[in-house]
């Protein structure tokens, strides 16, 4: 199980958060703490896998706690933040200090769902490794915080649908994937799906090929790179 503690000075969305991790398959709620101090403590006392850290705390700020917990030797506790902070300097701050993630407030359930869903993956594809080669390296980190948090992503392009894009070809053969066969495996429409695809072939993280048949044009094929 992976244990989460949820640091939010808002009863009613530490709870709602608190829920969401608690419905998550393979999750537990570890604890929640209200301000910076009563975080340090629980991390402490609980030795959480994961904290889903806000901001905006009564005493310090969040990433005064985040500093605090990796100079106190919490180097391998992850951190996703959530806060309604969006300015350049706390995302870099957030940033350096190691965080998984960044969800920016407000925003739809369904946005942490996927968030802790992709983390467990991570941490799974973490665990598997034994020796490890340049693609082991590259399947970590194609995932990393820029893709994930949208950071830099064009207008219209979601990093939810772009995770479940790059799903699709993760999960393809090396002959790769159509937009058409793309389209019927995420349940997007096809126009869709194919501004996804050269979205991920511009930034690098997919490649495209042409397969010739007997007549016509060639068909486009997708595949991570």
């Amino acid at each position: 199980m992976i244990s989460v503690l949820v640091v939010d000075d808002d009863f009613m969305v530490a709870r709602l958060h608190s829920s969401v991790v608690a419905r998550e398959e393979g999750f537990e709620v570890a604890g929640i703490a209200s301000t910076g101090k009563d975080a340090l403590r629980a991390v402490e006392a609980t030795r959480p896998d994961l904290v889903l850290l806000d901001i905006y705390l009564p005493d310090m700020t969040g990433l005064e706690v985040l500093r605090r917990l990796r100079e106190g030797g919490s180097e391998d506790l992850d951190v996703i933040v959530i806060s309604a902070a969006r300015d350049l300097d706390t995302l870099r701050t957030a940033l350096r200090g190691g965080v998984f993630h960044y969800l920016v407030k407000p925003f739809e359930i369904e946005s942490l769902q996927q968030r802790l869903r992709e983390y467990a993956v991570h941490r799974a594809e973490l665990d598997d490794l034994t020796e490890v080669g340049q693609d082991d390296v590259d399947r970590v980190f194609r995932a990393g915080a820029v893709v994930r948090s949208g950071v830099g992503l064009p207008k219209g392009i979601s990093p939810e649908t772009t995770d479940l894009v790059l799903q699709a070809l993760e999960a393809a053969d090396e002959d790769g994937l159509s937009a058409t066969e793309c389209a019927e495996s995420t349940g997007l429409s096809r126009s869709s799906t194919r501004r996804y695809l050269e979205h991920l072939v511009s930034v690098g993280k997919a490649e495209m090929r042409p397969r010739y048949g007997a007549a016509g044009r060639p068909e486009r094929r997708y595949r991570l790179r």
